[in-house]
């Protein structure tokens, strides 16, 4: 099982802390545990842009690089793009990333 952190946008709030499946995107993974902050509407298609989060920067080495369809969509999010934003639907959980730490945005809409 790989651990995921998930910061809510007030810094006040609780993490939200679950474990989820290698191999499972970390979307899908929120989705599962009905994380609130993550609405993934497109079911992980790659044509929405409401997955977004915001990868802390001590992870952000970690994940492999984004693909252009993933940069390109980034360019939709309700929360505007920041350094370490990425869409939890292309972050494929990998024991490497075990400890992953993410902040969610205040919307995604």
């Amino acid at each position: 099982m790989i651990t995921i952190h998930l910061q809510p946008h007030d810094p006040t709030q609780d993490v939200h802390t679950l474990k989820a499946q290698p191999g499972q995107s970390l979307m899908q993974a929120a989705v599962d545990a009905n994380l609130p902050g993550i609405q993934a509407d497109c079911g992980g298609l790659l044509t929405c842009a409401t997955c977004h989060v915001v990868v802390h920067s001590d992870w952000q080495g970690k994940l492999p690089p984004m693909g252009s369809d993933e940069d390109g969509m980034l360019a939709f999010t309700a929360q505007a793009r920041e350094a370490g934003s990425r869409l939890s639907c292309q972050i494929e959980l990998t024991p490497e990333l075990d400890g992953l730490r993410v902040t969610l945005p205040a919307s995604q809409y």
